[in-house]
């Protein structure tokens, strides 16, 4: 099941990570690249995990 706010986070990750590649290979720069990486990866997660909580209301809603 896809929704858009799952695909946005989805191509905002790919952006994230060529971001860090750029940072990290052209700029030399390494702690700042992994803070970005980090935390601009982390919000496929936070979207599947406000999904998953909603389908567990849905579900506890109906039984």
């Amino acid at each position: 099941m896809n929704s858009p706010v799952r695909d946005k986070s989805f191509r905002f990750a790919l952006r994230i990570v060529k971001l860090y590649r750029y940072l990290k290979e052209e700029k030399k720069e390494y702690v700042l690249s992994k803070q970005v990486l980090r935390s601009g990866t982390a919000i496929g997660a936070l979207v599947r995990e406000s999904q998953y909580a909603e389908t567990i209301v849905r579900t506890d809603l109906w039984s």
